[in-house]
């Protein structure tokens, strides 16, 4: 892999959540998955209700986002690692990260070579790792589909945003105490799927999308078994038209398509504005109280 695109890519996706900021790119589009319906309109997704009291009462700030650099043992990691301690990425991202959010404990980020493709919370250690791993095998995975380099690179780069928003909402949810009513995956997946869809604009729909596109390739590449039904996630084709949903429901006339083409069921379809205003309505209230400023 080119050591300064994955950088720069994961630079933006472990920047992005405190500063709210958009990462723009020209980028190609294929023709093999539903992100050819994203289209660049300045119409804005329809707002949901901000359920949450403005005189919510704010809680103690006892925590703070940390940093730990763990040596690399994979020599073809040792470039990026470099590059990352350097330019003190993940030191920025807890600093801004900081100003956004009341922690009742320290939490650690840190990017690692796992020795297997991975991204997880610990709640032992109260640490969030992103795996190198993980990028490598987004980059292969959307390789396999015979796009370019250059789109493989994208799409890499934004399913790691969506990982990683789904790992930060673990540790909210274990260092809050959140209420889960179902399965605390699937509320991992809508929260990260909040965040990138009412904060970050089209750059937040192709993270959404690119996670989808991901699960699908999956689930095509695999077989279900004993194993894979038992595990907490929700199957990889559940998660794909879960993403799907999210996206059509933040705005269905911008992204009707996804009906229309049939990639979407409207079974369903009729059902993802409510889903959609729900996932954001519920995650707006759960973190008010966390919110600084």
């Amino acid at each position: 892999m080119r050591p300064n695109l994955v950088n720069l890519f994961f630079a933006a996706a472990v920047l992005f959540l405190a500063t709210a900021c958009f990462w723009s790119s020209d980028r190609e589009v294929s023709s093999d998955s539903p992100d050819e319906y994203i289209e660049e309109s300045n119409t804005s997704a329809p707002q949901s209700k901000d359920t949450a009291p403005a005189s919510a009462n704010k809680k103690k700030d006892e925590g703070d986002f940390k940093v730990e650099h763990l040596e690399v043992q994979t020599p073809r990691y040792i470039e990026i690692d470099r590059q990352v301690k350097a330019d003190k990425l993940l030191e920025l991202a807890a600093e801004k990260l900081n100003r956004t959010l009341i922690l009742p404990n320290d939490i650690v980020l840190r990017t690692k070579d796992c020795k297997e493709v991975n991204a997880f919370y610990d709640a032992g250690e109260r640490s969030v790792t992103m795996c190198y791993e993980l990028m490598e095998h987004f980059f292969r995975t959307f390789k396999s589909t015979n796009v370019s380099d250059a789109k493989a690179y994208a799409k890499m780069s934004d399913a790691v945003r969506f990982v990683f928003l789904h790992e930060i909402a673990h540790a909210l949810i274990d260092q809050y105490k959140l209420p889960i009513a179902g399965n605390e995956e699937d509320a991992a997946d809508r929260c990260s799927a909040y965040i990138n869809l009412k904060e970050l604009g089209e750059d937040g729909v192709r993270a959404v999308l690119a996670a989808a596109d991901a699960f699908e390739i999956e689930s095509k590449q695999s077989t279900n078994s004993k194993r894979s039904m038992a595990d907490e996630h929700l199957l990889k084709e559940q998660r794909f038209y879960n993403s799907l949903c999210m996206i059509y429901g933040s705005n269905p006339a911008k992204h009707s398509k996804f009906v229309s083409s049939g990639y979407l069921p409207k079974e369903r379809a009729v059902r993802c504005q409510g889903e959609y205003e729900r996932a954001v309505d519920s995650w707006v209230n759960l973190l008010e109280p966390w919110r600084k400023n």
